[in-house]
């Protein structure tokens, strides 16, 4: 199938739309309305939750979508150190750039 130009501008649109109304209607909605503290309370741990949802499911769960441990061995020693230093530091920064180092090196030794 052969697109044309009129077509290729829908579909940026498109695009558009799906990425930025899931933004703009929460604003939308509660720029009059007061946040209750709960909701405030109950979203601090959203960003922590998807993290750990996605650094699980990647040393965790293989490319055949089975439960794997002995070929991430590396990881998961990196994740244990990540873990206390995110513990101890209470840094994203430092965190992250830790662990990419602790999987960097032990890679490279193990």
């Amino acid at each position: 199938m052969k697109w044309n130009t009129m077509q290729h501008v829908w579909l940026i649109l498109a695009c558009f739309a799906v990425a930025f109304l899931p933004r703009f209607l929460p604003l939308l909605f509660f720029r009059t309305r007061k946040i209750p503290t709960w909701f405030n309370e109950w979203m601090k741990y959203v960003p922590v939750s998807l993290f750990t949802a996605l650094v699980v499911k990647d040393i965790f769960i293989n490319e055949s979508y089975a439960f794997s441990m002995g070929d991430r061995i590396p990881q998961i020693i990196a994740a244990v150190l990540v873990i206390a230093i995110a513990y101890w530091t209470r840094s994203m920064t430092i965190s992250v750039l830790s662990g990419l180092a602790a999987v960097f090196i032990l890679t490279m030794v193990l």
